[in-house]
């Protein structure tokens, strides 16, 4: 951890103030960057395993000091490791992060929830049963969950999507292990409890983040309605099709975002 914080400050020229976590077929919304770093080169970084993640680092300086964005991440399912991100985290909170942005693509648990739709976490429920802090020693693991979706970043998400005209829904998402999709069966379940939307990442990094002290902020592209939902019978072909279409409108509310004073 220790070397990759010092070659990432070092490209950085200072503070990396807020990172970007890039799920599935959205690595454009990063756009240009001053610095390119492939994970490879970041010691504790995860290597891209699966198609539709970069696996790389790209820097964006700005009048704050940095953004990063993560060009993929590692999943739970890739190895049966909770922790697959814990090194990059810890690595981008030793060079002063203070926000991290999670994004992923989804399936729709309510049928108002088509493709293309843009979702911002409101809570989450962790129906995997895995936790990245399993293992921890310490009173610091015992993290409290409320308002894990920091209210004031998730307010500032919404005026951004009000500055950029888009559409911007919020909602419940519930971490499924993967990486076999969910049965309809499964989905059923998951709206009667309350999800709005499952997926198979964001929630271990958002775990991860809050036992590091950040403040987090989530937002889910819908790739297609979930299994058995308005006849939906998700593939991860359709996955990458749809959040790829619909990475413009997650650059422009992303980009919005960065460019809305702190909460």
């Amino acid at each position: 951890m220790t070397l990759a914080a010092d070659r990432l400050r070092a490209a950085a020229g200072g503070d990396i103030h807020t990172a970007v976590v890039l799920g599935t077929g959205l690595a454009s919304v990063a756009g240009d960057g001053d610095v390119v770093i492939p994970y490879a080169d970041l010691p504790g970084f995860p290597q891209a395993g699966v198609s539709g993640h970069e696996g790389a680092l790209v820097l964006r300086r700005d009048a704050r000091g940095c953004v990063a964005f993560l060009l993929g991440r590692a999943h739970y399912y890739e190895h049966g490791d909770a922790r697959a991100m814990a090194g990059a985290l810890e690595a981008l909170a030793a060079c002063g992060l203070r926000t991290l942005v999670l994004t992923c693509a989804s399936g729709g648990v309510r049928a108002h929830l088509a493709p293309g739709e843009l979702v911002l976490f409101s809570d989450h429920i962790n129906f995997s049963g895995a936790n990245p802090l399993i293992g921890v020693s310490g009173d610091a693991r015992f993290v409290p969950m409320v308002d894990a979706y920091d209210p004031d970043l998730r307010a500032r998400m919404h005026r951004a999507a009000a500055a950029a005209r888009i559409d911007l829904h919020e909602g419940v998402y519930m971490w499924f292990s993967g990486p076999s999709f969910e049965t309809p069966a499964e989905v059923r379940m998951a709206g009667l409890l309350g999800a709005d939307l499952v997926g198979m990442s964001t929630v271990p990094e958002a775990i991860l983040a809050r036992h590091l002290g950040l403040r987090v902020v989530a937002v889910s592209l819908v790739t297609n309605h979930a299994a058995g939902v308005s006849g939906g019978a998700p593939h991860h072909a359709e996955t990458k099709r749809v959040a790829t279409a619909g990475a413009a409108r997650m650059r422009a509310l992303v980009a919005a975002f960065l460019q809305q004073d702190e909460a």
